[in-house]
């Protein structure tokens, strides 16, 4: 005992001195023969210490986006880390129905392949700066370090890393859980978020089986995604970025929302549900979508109302910039902050966003428009190419009407099927109004008593759409009649006038 005591003693001695030397070294020792010994110390400890080192970071492109690397990597050593870690990181997927283990920051997970032992570490740096408003950011850093034998190079950088690649993907297809993005407002970026884009698990249970719809339509529409979906060479080979645009227009309540959930859950896709209002500039939205991965959804819902983009923005600021200059001094820095908050993405940089050079980053991505006054866009912004494909969600079909019962009632047929198929016919109702409807309000209401209340509802809209046709063709007559008035009144101090004339000219002829 008194022994390893001493070995222990010395030891540290030694090891002070060396460091002492090593100071000594550092500050007194010619830069030109720091530089020489610092060199073949080196080689000295890459002598001593026959292991290499691989790191795979997290970041990459200047932090522009996460590299696939990193995700694979941290995907394929979920299936060690439940068996060889000590410490974990536990998610839930797949509904709750799975949990994944993921090994925890700075813990060492071993791996074998084809005999050769390697160790896996994951590590993070963390650097505190000073914004330039004050508030402390945190720069985290994460990185997965490879250490192997450098006997085993060519094994372990050729064959083990695809390895690693191929299998940390196939578990990420298995484990994979859809995502719902929302952008962060641009001012948090530098101060409070770490990314730009915050998400939640995507659990929507719209289907294309659910969707109140034409059969025919929604056929249609699946063939398209799924021509989409494996058109990669396709694209490839025309010379076309790898996405697609889809224009979803019409009035409020026809499915519009259900039916990009039905199209992330067809395709296994992630949705980002961008919020223009909250971009900056150009700029801004162009580092959005390069933050946007692969096989996702970009969503902008109502984007007439998104934002100003067919030019009223110019005329506008024109306008304003005739009005008086402002002298209060406080009420000029509260007009001059509100118009630095204001979004300033244009249309040219909306269109760039959707068909630009940048658009071209990533693949297998679909930009999906949502409006209800179709006719209000700026024709540029939806053109084919651009939007390739114009879907109309119109007003409740009897064909939809069926599947809508089939979901809330689960009915295939009913006696009072033939009247609201007549009345479906005759009335303007949407699919949500028909759904309300239909929805049972207790445990003790059957098919028939939902059934009859939508009959009710569309009977009410027919008399209501019956009124407002009466009332319009009443304010039509009596709009002919007054302008038949003031055309007669017209015609009428036309003779007047003639008349008068005519007066004039014969008593001044007479005179």
């Amino acid at each position: 005992m008194t022994g390893m005591r001493e070995m222990g003693t010395n030891v540290g001695s030694v090891l002070a001195s060396l460091m002492f030397v090593w100071a000594i070294f550092k500050e007194y020792f010619p830069y030109r023969l720091r530089g020489h010994v610092e060199k073949y110390s080196q080689k000295l400890v890459r002598f001593v210490y026959p292991y290499i080192e691989i790191n795979f970071h997290e970041l990459t492109g200047e932090r522009l986006k996460r590299s696939e690397a990193f995700v694979a990597i941290q995907n394929y050593l979920s299936t060690k880390a439940s068996s060889q870690a000590s410490r974990f990181k536990a998610d839930v997927v797949k509904e709750s129905k799975s949990l994944v283990l993921t090994m925890d920051d700075h813990e060492e997970v071993p791996d074998e392949f084809n005999g050769v032992k390697v160790w896996w570490v994951l590590g993070k740096h963390i650097n505190k700066s000073q914004s330039i408003s004050y508030y402390p950011v945190s720069d985290e850093k994460r990185y997965f370090k490879l250490t192997f034998h450098k006997h085993h190079r060519e094994l372990i950088t050729g064959s083990y890393v695809d390895h690693v690649m191929k299998e940390g993907k196939t578990v990420f297809v298995e484990n994979r859980q859809r995502k719902l993005y929302s952008n962060n407002p641009s001012k948090n970026w530098r101060f409070w978020k770490q990314t730009k884009w915050s998400h939640v698990y995507f659990d929507h249970p719209a289907t294309f089986d659910t969707l109140a719809m034409e059969t025919k339509m929604k056929e249609d529409i699946k063939k398209d995604l799924m021509k989409f979906s494996k058109g990669k060479e396709y694209y490839a080979k025309i010379g076309k970025a790898w996405k697609r645009g889809y224009l979803l227009y019409g009035p409020p309540g026809t499915g519009k929302s259900t039916m990009i959930a039905a199209m992330a859950n067809f395709l296994n896709y992630d949705v980002y549900d961008l919020e223009l209002t909250t971009v900056m500039d150009n700029t801004e939205l162009r580092n959005l979508l390069i933050e946007t991965s692969n096989k996702s959804i970009v969503v902008i819902e109502d984007i007439d109302c998104s934002l100003d983009l067919t030019g009223q923005r110019v005329k506008k600021k024109e306008k304003d910039q005739g009005d008086e200059v402002e002298t209060d001094p406080v009420k000029k820095e509260k007009k001059e902050e509100s118009d630095n908050k204001s979004s300033k993405v244009t249309l040219s940089g909306l269109l760039n966003f959707i068909d630009g050079l940048w658009s071209a980053c990533g693949g297998e991505r679909i930009i999906v428009f949502t409006t209800n006054h179709v006719e209000k866009l700026d024709p540029a912004l939806i053109r084919r190419g651009r939007m390739d494909k114009h879907i109309e969600m119109s007003y409740c079909s009897f064909e939809a009407f069926k599947v809508l019962a089939n979901n809330y009632l689960d009915v295939d047929s009913h006696e009072l099927f033939a009247k609201i198929e007549s009345l479906l016919a005759e009335t303007n109702i949407t699919p949500a109004d028909v759904a309300e409807n239909l929805m049972p309000k207790s445990d003790e209401e059957g098919v028939e008593t939902s059934l009859n209340s939508l009959i009710e509802a569309l009977e009410e809209v027919k008399e209501e759409e019956a009124r407002k046709k009466e009332e319009e063709e009443v304010r039509l007559k009596a709009e002919k009649e007054e302008k038949e008035k003031e055309e007669s009144a017209q015609e009428s101090v036309k003779i007047d006038e003639n008349s008068a004339n005519s007066v004039v000219k014969e008593n001044g002829f007479h005179k």
